[in-house]
């Protein structure tokens, strides 16, 4: 992915060529779900300061949650739910459910390491809805196989 940000932008003979902030959006976002703190580092900040300068709110949305995971990964919980929670706000606002399941699973991975399994069950269960409403079967499973092993942790 990072050799594209070498590559001349527009035009091309078909489609389009992606942009620094579609770059860095996929960057972060897969930062994030790989747990990779220095990559979130590097690229985080940049996808945020693109997205805040182009007013793309879908993608300062990615930049929140990559945030948010990056800052429960080194333990500064709250400062992870408030970006979680920013993130959410603006996938809400735009009925985005896949990207809401998503951040509402990090948002329970974030109830967990707070030793919160209310918190977690609630959030892995808003998660599963919104999956369920999009028929995303892959992350149905993954999202279910977390609250039931939740709930089979809890109940032993």
């Amino acid at each position: 992915m990072e050799s594209a940000l070498d590559l001349a932008g527009q035009p091309v003979k078909r489609g389009t060529m992606a942009h620094k902030h579609i770059v860095y959006m996929m960057l972060a976002d897969a930062a994030a779900q790989l747990r990779d703190s220095a990559a979130l580092a590097k690229y985080t900040p940049l996808l945020e300061e693109l997205a805040e300068q182009d007013g793309h709110q879908a993608y300062l949305a990615v930049a929140h949650r990559a945030w948010g995971v990056a800052h429960r990964l080194v333990g500064e919980f709250a400062a992870a739910e408030e970006r979680l929670q920013q993130a959410l706000n603006i996938f809400e606002e735009r009925e985005a459910q896949w990207q809401v399941g998503r951040t509402l699973v990090e948002l329970a991975e974030l109830a967990l390491a707070e030793d919160d399994e209310v918190g977690a069950r609630n959030h892995y269960a808003r998660a599963l809805d919104a999956f369920e409403l999009l028929g995303a079967k892959p992350e149905v499973e993954r999202t279910r196989t977390a609250l039931d092993l939740l709930t089979a942790a809890s109940s032993t």
